[in-house]
């Protein structure tokens, strides 16, 4: 694995071979859960509120229909 260094001064890019120690170093990137990623795809719940307070039934099945949809795409 290399790294490139850019001189701020010059502009020239030196190309580097990465150790071992400096990749093992690295971060290791956290992947989100299923939870986090189902969190941020549902949909407001003021939508199903909405729906309620107004007795419109198909908004609220709307609602239930993309909440059902969003855990199938996020499966656990």
């Amino acid at each position: 694995m290399q790294r490139i260094e850019v001189n701020v001064v010059t502009g020239v890019q030196t190309t580097i071979e990465m150790t071992a120690a400096e990749i093992a170093a690295l971060p290791t990137p956290v992947l989100p859960t299923y939870q986090e990623l189902r969190a941020k795809a549902y949909p407001p719940i003021t939508d199903y509120i909405d729906g309620i307070v107004k007795g419109d039934t198909v908004q609220v099945q709307a609602y239930i229909d993309a909440c059902l949809a969003v855990k199938q795409e996020f499966p656990k």
